[in-house]
């Protein structure tokens, strides 16, 4: 296992994932670090890590829990939106609505379950297979199926009711 070629790569996949989670950027940032040592650490236990990258997210993701569960805090809806660029052509009108469509896919995103969530998230956004979800999640492969079934049937619910 190479840190670079390994390791290194997945630092942004795991940050989306643990910001998602944890719903704080600075706590998300230190989840990653944290992430990326145990996994580097790990690496003279080859047997045991199938896969380094369903070993990172599920590192990951028991971590932002984790940070959770010591906070017991509400989620709270992610600043980062605004901080996305748009192109210098849009009229105010343009930017407007696309703020608020953000905006409302951000919170009802973060309105599911948080298996709901986190199964959308690694297969929606990160494209990770459906194996790959229920080594991170430690469970089978069909619930994973059906939770990204009933979190993309809510998602379009929800976002198709105005």
């Amino acid at each position: 296992m190479n840190f670079l070629n390994d390791i290194l790569p997945l630092k942004n996949k795991l940050f989306r994932t643990a910001l998602r989670i944890t719903q704080n950027r600075e706590e998300a940032e230190d989840i990653v670090q944290n992430t990326l040592i145990k996994v580097w650490n790990s690496r003279n236990n080859p047997h045991e890590i199938k896969s380094p990258e369903a070993f990172a997210f599920t590192v990951c993701r028991n971590l932002s829990l984790d940070f959770l569960k010591q906070k017991s805090r509400d989620n709270l809806s992610l600043d980062d939106i605004a901080a996305i660029p748009l192109p210098a052509s849009d009229d105010p009108l343009q930017r407007l609505t696309r703020q608020d469509n953000l905006s409302r896919i951000d919170a009802i995103i973060n309105s599911l379950p948080e298996k709901q969530r986190t199964c959308m998230q690694l297969r929606d956004i990160e494209g990770l297979t459906y194996k790959e979800i229920a080594a991170v999640l430690a469970v089978s492969e069909e619930q994973v199926k059906v939770n990204i079934f009933r979190a993309r049937k809510a998602f379009k619910e929800r976002f198709l009711k105005k």
